[in-house]
């Protein structure tokens, strides 16, 4: 057995009364909706920030935009969990799909459903998309860093097996699953390696263009750098994360990896690709208009 962390014994339920159960997973979108309002509110009563000195609203509208928001998060990352990650099983369980009590939310899902509800959001209220989505980039990292915490918490997305000091042995990880080592499997901590780039880097990176550098004066910058940054962030941790299970099995008919030729890509660096192309051509229209 290689040297490695053993995982601390963090009970997922943070208490429980009766038929009630709070979770960190639970715990963790709740936060870090809350946290994002409060940065939005913070920029939105901060004129200078914006061009023309200009917020492109009042703060008196962040519950409409919430309740969107929400909505978008939810049902876009069930369907995306449901198209991306298990057709196979849902089209034969269609009753599922709505379970989402069960689990299973796509990030990418979400990340398109957020994408529908800003865009209702800025027509319905006459919002300027490209000031409205830098906002809701700026405030999405504290919930994807405390949702992949509780992802570590819970147990649940965990890494390749490593040989590393910092490896950790998950519970439920059996022997056979690291080829020639007997005893517990030690793994990459993947899920703290996306909580320190996607949330933690990525979220102090858009606090200081935005409080700054003044990045919101210049439209879409903002939301091209969360695209590049979280794409080239999940990109790279997708290298050492273990597939979920059910992507080796029937359900999955196009398997683990998608081959193009001698270059494999995982299902998430597939899906984000597109993030890191449309990120990058965001960030020079943003920083070549005048």
């Amino acid at each position: 057995m290689i040297a490695a962390l053993p995982f601390p014994q963090i009970d997922p339920v943070i208490f429980q009364i009766g038929p009630f159960a709070l979770r960190w997973y639970a715990l963790a979108y709740i936060v870090g909706i809350a946290l994002g309002w409060m940065l939005i509110a913070f920029a939105l009563r901060r004129a200078h920030l914006w061009l023309n000195d200009q917020p492109p609203m009042a703060p008196a509208k962040l519950e409409d935009l919430l309740t969107y928001i929400v909505m978008g998060v939810i049902g876009g990352g069930r369907l995306g969990y449901v198209l991306f990650y298990r057709p196979g099983h849902y089209l034969a369980n269609p009753l599922e799909i709505p379970m989402i009590w069960t689990g299973g939310l796509s990030f990418h899902g979400g990340f398109l459903g957020v994408i529908a509800a800003v865009w209702l959001f800025s027509r319905r209220h006459d919002i300027a998309l490209p000031a409205l989505s830098d906002i809701i980039a700026l405030a999405a990292t504290p919930a994807i860093l405390l949702v992949r915490l509780a992802n570590f918490i819970n147990a649940e997305l965990w890494g390749r097996p490593t040989d590393l000091p910092w490896a950790v042995v998950f519970p439920g990880t059996e022997a056979q699953d690291c080829p020639g080592i007997t005893g517990a499997c030690a793994r990459h901590p993947s899920q703290l390696y996306e909580a320190g780039l996607e949330g933690l880097l990525l979220g102090l990176v858009l606090l200081i263009l935005a409080f700054g550098l003044r990045g919101l004066t210049r439209g879409w910058l903002l939301t091209g750098v969360f695209f590049a940054g979280y794409g080239l962030s999940r990109f790279a941790v997708e290298f050492v994360r273990q597939p979920d299970s059910f992507f080796q099995s029937s359900d999955n008919p196009l398997g683990w990896r998608l081959d193009f030729g001698e270059w494999g890509l995982t299902m998430g660096q597939i899906l984000s690709t597109p993030m890191i192309l449309i990120g990058l051509a965001l960030i020079v229209f943003a920083l070549r208009k005048r």
